[in-house]
């Protein structure tokens, strides 16, 4: 089943190279726009006003960092090779990857991570982002280094993640938050009265 559905997407951009030079491009760029993206929320936010869009970025930070160590505990458990070392004849391989396991997906885990992390405190911007994080983790597939399997993982992880820390852990967030304000808001107050002057 899982290589059936692998199979089935990847070799959708066999003999099209449009599709693979998309695929490609979108591999090297997306994670970072969705980093960028939730991180500009921090900037975004008005020094000493309301805590939402900080909020929204620490937890979307610190989903990440949790994702990423859930993934390491999980890849000690359980050994998936990808699919171009199992099937290296019959996978359309577009990038370079080393042959170490790839259970979970870091990519998903840290998309899916931040989507749901910033989702906890704002709701439709973080739906645009779920739906970005997905297209990051179909993207996976179709440069043929990760399963279906290895992506569903990366989302369980990354949703677990989120609920971990923005929604039980959220007073210690916010705590969190309000500490770094105090170093941030000054500053920031300080550069937007130098762009309105000028």
């Amino acid at each position: 089943m899982d290589w059936s559905i692998f199979h089935w997407l990847n070799s959708a951009t066999r003999g099209n190279d449009g599709g693979q030079d998309a695929a490609e491009i979108f591999n090297s760029y997306a994670l970072v726009v969705i980093v960028v993206a939730a991180a500009a929320l921090w900037l975004l936010a008005r020094p000493g006003g309301p805590l939402r869009l900080k909020l929204a970025t620490a937890s979307a930070a610190l989903s990440a960092v949790v994702g990423l160590i859930a993934n390491a505990v999980l890849s000690k458990i359980w050994y998936h090779d990808r699919p171009f070392v199992t099937h290296p004849k019959q996978t359309v391989l577009l990038i370079h990857h080393a042959h170490d396991n790839g259970f979970p997906s870091e990519h998903a885990t840290i998309a899916f991570a931040i989507a749901f992390g910033v989702l906890v405190f704002l709701p439709r911007f973080g739906a645009l982002l779920l739906l970005f994080a997905g297209m990051i983790a179909l993207d996976r597939i179709f440069v043929g280094v990760h399963y279906p399997a290895d992506i569903v993982a990366s989302f369980l992880v990354g949703l677990g993640s989120a609920l971990l820390v923005g929604v039980l852990g959220r007073p210690y967030l916010t705590w969190l938050v309000r500490q770094i304000s105090r170093l941030t808001d000054p500053l920031a107050a300080a550069a937007r009265r130098q762009i309105t002057r000028a």
